[in-house]
């Protein structure tokens, strides 16, 4: 009799068992179904095919392109599934190409024409040659070249003879001082050179050591702000013709209004011309993961608490790139908006 019980009570023990396994797996089936139309998470990008943690170069810590990295960075990483994204200072433009190229970054701030130079192997890249392995993202922001004079030299044609500053040596500055120049028929031979950076321009100017420079800088600059509040000066601008002439050798060229009252004693509207600081990918990225990365860019641009996010606008991101490829994922974002 004590048998029959101990079997009894097997089996029953053993079908307790087997109901709480069933129930258990039953359990873990529920979390596989998809959430109730009332529970659906908030819409976002799709996870990237090559998901993984990316590395964006910007520039030196006390730069724009740091400042505004570390914001974009932070937006995409909260917004991208899939993708981290963190940020690290660098030598800017041209050392962030190379950045990309040597596997070191996945993601760069450039200038729109350093990137044609590295594209073609011309001018800053003349003695490095032509380079490979990335491609553009979008353009961000306008870098305005700011040709300022004393207030009695009103156009580009009068600085022949005159003691020019162009920039440092070898600087993306001299270059675009160089070929704007070249547009009004004026060489390096023409003028008195010299090699300043933007602050020591902005002192020489002011001292009478100089009669005009070159600063490419988004408008308005500290240091022709800080200058035109003791000295008198000019912004030259560069008109329908030149521009025109500009452009057919060096498409990166974009045009670019200074506003009057920008800087003291400049009242009236200035036509300029700007290069764009530009976000540069990796090739080997696929993509879903630029296209996602690029629509959450301008649809979450809004949240981006920097004055540079006001220019965040698909249209100006193709601008002045007309001889430089557009990454697949983000021609594909650029092509769904109707901007391509």
């Amino acid at each position: 009799m004590k048998k029959k019980f101990i079997t009894v009570l097997a089996l029953v023990l053993a079908l307790v068992l087997a109901l709480a396994t069933l129930m258990l797996l039953s359990a873990c089936g529920a979390k596989t179904e998809a959430p109730a139309e009332s529970e659906a998470p908030a819409e976002s990008a799709a996870p990237a095919a090559d998901a993984s943690s990316l590395k964006m170069a910007t520039g030196g810590t006390t730069g724009t392109y740091y400042a505004f990295g570390g914001i974009v960075a932070g937006v995409l990483d909260a917004n991208v599934e899939g993708v981290s994204v963190t940020i690290h200072d660098s030598g800017a433009s041209k050392a962030n190409v190379f950045e990309i190229i040597d596997g070191e970054a996945d993601m760069a701030f450039a200038q729109n024409d350093v990137t044609y130079y590295a594209l073609t192997g011309t001018d800053l890249f003349a003695t490095d040659g032509a380079q490979t392995g990335f491609s553009v993202m979008a353009g961000l922001y306008p870098e305005v070249v700011q040709i300022v004079s004393t207030k009695d030299i009103t156009d580009i044609s009068q600085l022949k003879g005159m003691r020019v500053s162009v920039g440092d040596a070898g600087s993306g500055t001299e270059f675009n001082a160089r070929q704007i120049l070249d547009a009004y028929g004026i060489t390096f031979d023409d003028i008195e050179v010299q090699n300043l950076d933007f602050g020591s321009s902005a002192t020489a100017l002011k001292d009478g050591k100089i009669d005009a420079f070159f600063c490419v800088a988004g408008a308005p600059t500290t240091n022709i702000v800080d200058l035109c509040t003791t000295t008198a000066i000019n912004i030259l601008g560069v008109d329908a013709d030149h521009l025109a002439t500009l452009q057919s050798n060096y498409s990166f060229y974009t045009s670019y209004t200074i506003a009057g009252g920008t800087y003291n004693g400049v009242d009236a509207d200035v036509d300029a011309v700007a290069v764009t600081a530009t976000m540069l990918v990796s090739d080997s990225l696929s993509e879903d993961t630029v296209y996602n990365l690029t629509k959450c860019l301008f649809e979450k641009a809004g949240e981006m608490e920097h004055e540079k996010a006001s220019f965040l606008d698909p249209s100006y991101a193709v601008s002045g790139f007309d001889d430089m490829p557009i990454h697949p994922g983000a021609l594909k974002y650029y092509q769904e908006v109707g901007v391509k």
